[in-house]
């Protein structure tokens, strides 16, 4: 099922995504679709509707250099043997179409495509392993944008990850998918710059939920970042930049100047 939270002429909702691309309608649900869905009868075409990020966090919960490749690249010797955290505020959340903001204090802003985790209604802690994938609610894309220079100089990541317009997730959620083994691609106005796939995450999906969840609550609508692959790169002012995940099709936003 793909859940989405759209923007319609009566207001905004959360819906179920039905058929393929032109042809696609939304079945708008009650409420939020955390627990029984219940349609309300209504329907929009998918070209009369906006779509929004599908989640608005109470917090974004990211995994740093999970991917081997990705290590080499930025200078590393091999991945940490825990997973290494850091936080993006609620506020860098934007969806699918909105313009990622370059902030005029960084002269190099990078994507790095990941797959995002939302956490299901049941929430998550000091859960174990074998338990962590019960809490997944679905999937989705997701571009950690990075001001990259800000996070060499700082010496730590909050500034450099948590701008406003920051964390792009998107375009719906997927509540049922093998994770497992899904190609993760990263184009910049159509050119490939990142081609990795799950299967090479250092720490799997449940072993990063297991641990996250002994540090902090994980709620339900949470998001969980769980790495790039290789060829991380900037982005610049007029450009486009697109997150193309197996299974869950494409997450594309403009680059604006700030």
């Amino acid at each position: 099922m793909r859940i989405v939270r759209f923007a319609h002429p009566q207001g905004m909702s959360f819906g179920v995504a039905e058929g393929i691309a032109d042809a696609a309608t939304v079945a708008q649900v009650e409420g939020h679709p955390f627990g029984e869905i219940v349609f309300t009868g209504q329907r929009w075409a998918m070209a009369d509707i906006r779509l929004l990020s599908p989640i608005l966090p109470s917090k974004v919960v990211c995994i740093g250099k999970n991917y081997a490749d990705h290590v080499a690249e930025m200078g590393g010797d091999a991945p940490p043997e825990q997973p290494l955290l850091f936080l993006k505020p609620s506020t860098a959340v934007i969806g699918p179409g909105d313009p990622i903001r370059l902030p005029a204090v960084s002269r190099q802003v990078d994507h790095e495509a990941e797959l995002a985790v939302i956490i299901g209604v049941r929430g998550a802690r000091q859960i174990s392993a074998e338990q962590a994938m019960a809490s997944v609610f679905g999937y989705t894309c997701a571009n950690d944008v990075t001001a990259r220079d800000l996070q060499k100089t700082d010496g730590q990541w909050t500034r450099a990850k948590g701008f406003d317009s920051f964390c792009p997730i998107g375009p719906w959620i997927e509540t049922d998918l093998d994770v497992a083994d899904l190609g993760v691609r990263c184009e910049v106005d159509g050119e490939l710059r990142q081609d990795g796939r799950t299967s090479q995450l250092v720490h799997s999906v449940a072993t990063l939920i297991s641990y996250v969840s002994q540090v902090m609550t994980l709620l339900p609508g949470d998001v969980l970042l769980t790495g790039t692959p290789a060829g991380v790169g900037p982005i610049t002012a007029g450009q486009t930049v697109s997150v193309s995940i197996d299974g869950l099709g494409t997450l594309t936003n403009p680059v604006l100047a700030a």
